[in-house]
């Protein structure tokens, strides 16, 4: 299947515009449109974010007919859409559709030639939804007509470049059955696997990723047989599948981390001691280790680079959804040395509002 880009994220909220505020505020996206019952969008509100190469769309809804709305009643705030850019989306859904995937929503042009726009959906994981989308004019042509655009611009001050993977939690014994969906129903290949143990916990992921390499899913499970973790709790939480944190590519992380927590976002911290045999355990890494313990940036070494990373605390009241900065200068992998370091401080945050959570 011919994956050209991630078009767009489709984050399904209870409120668009508190959603849409905090990352405009602290991550620095731009309001590029707004829609509604006012332009032919039905049952919600939704509001369209760009920035560089990256469109969201923070959709609220208004009915309780709107898919949004079960999704928000069941989950809470999340990603309830990933959209694909493909040369037809017509051909793109029946083809998925002839390999195995349930239809979400039929293919439905809309707009004028030569800046027509095509989508259609079909199920993913859990409760999120593949949307296919194709536009005459290319990547630059107006979203959709039932968004009414204020600046097509990517703007924003250029924090963050693309989106680099989403990290999709499953319930235990799917991981094996999710991977093959991707497989054969999307083409996507696999390139990477490990088993993870933390302490008394441990995990299962497999990363699958387009040919073009632009759209790349690390699909954890967790092992039940162990004490239980944050997938697990993620899994809780969200009540079943779905995306745990988005990882937004960045050329300058240091640079990236010290305006977003001027803006307001607030990260994860990372033991002090992390650092304390990080360059006998990576070698020289390009940046001075006393900048990344100030600012609680993860490094990495794979065979073909290094990898810098850090993650944001969930905002939802439940503690699910939250986002990824990552830097990547020659890596390909995704940390897999920083998920000790990852999962202490998540247990940490959750400690802090539930203490509970360390029983």
């Amino acid at each position: 299947m011919d994956i050209q880009a991630i078009d767009h994220i489709e984050l399904f909220v209870e409120d668009a515009e508190q959603a849409a505020a905090y990352l405009r505020d602290c991550f620095g996206f731009a309001l590029a449109g707004r829609g509604g019952p006012g332009t032919g969008l039905r049952g919600c509100d939704s509001i369209l974010l760009r920035q560089s190469e990256i469109t969201l769309l923070a959709t609220s809804p208004t009915s309780m007919d709107h898919r949004a709305s079960e999704y928000v009643r069941l989950h809470g705030d999340g990603v309830g859409v990933i959209g694909l850019r493909v040369s037809d989306a017509q051909a793109a859904f029946a083809e998925a559709v002839e390999r195995g995937a349930a239809p979400v929503a039929p293919p439905e042009v809309s707009g004028p030639v030569g800046a027509r726009v095509v989508f259609a959906s079909v199920t993913g994981f859990g409760d999120v939804e593949h949307r296919f989308v194709s536009r005459e004019g290319g990547p630059a042509a107006p979203f959709a007509p039932v968004i009414e655009e204020t600046s097509c611009g990517r703007s924003g001050g250029g924090l963050l470049k693309t989106i680099d993977h989403f990290a999709v939690c499953v319930p235990a014994g799917t991981l094996d059955e999710t991977v093959h969906h991707y497989q054969e129903v999307f083409g996507l290949r696999q390139i990477f696997e490990e088993r993870i143990v933390v302490g008394s916990q441990a995990m299962d992921s497999k990363v699958v990723q387009s040919e073009s390499a632009k759209l790349t899913l690390t699909i954890i499970e967790p092992d039940v047989t162990r004490d239980q973790g944050q997938i697990d709790a993620f899994l809780k939480d969200h009540d079943g599948a779905g995306v745990q944190h988005v990882a937004f590519l960045t050329d300058d992380i240091a640079a990236s981390v010290r305006t977003s927590a001027e803006r307001g976002v607030r990260f994860l911290t990372t033991p002090s001691s992390y650092y304390e045999m990080l360059m006998a355990r990576l070698g020289p890494i390009g940046v001075p280790v006393e900048e990344l313990r100030e600012l609680n940036i993860l490094a990495d070494r794979d065979h073909s680079g290094v990898m810098l990373q850090i993650f944001t605390e969930s905002r939802h009241p439940r503690g699910t959804l939250f986002y990824e900065l990552i830097d990547r200068r020659g890596a390909r992998t995704f940390g897999s040395n920083n998920i000790q370091a990852l999962y202490e401080a998540v247990e940490r945050q959750q400690a802090s509002t539930n203490p509970a959570v360390l029983d």
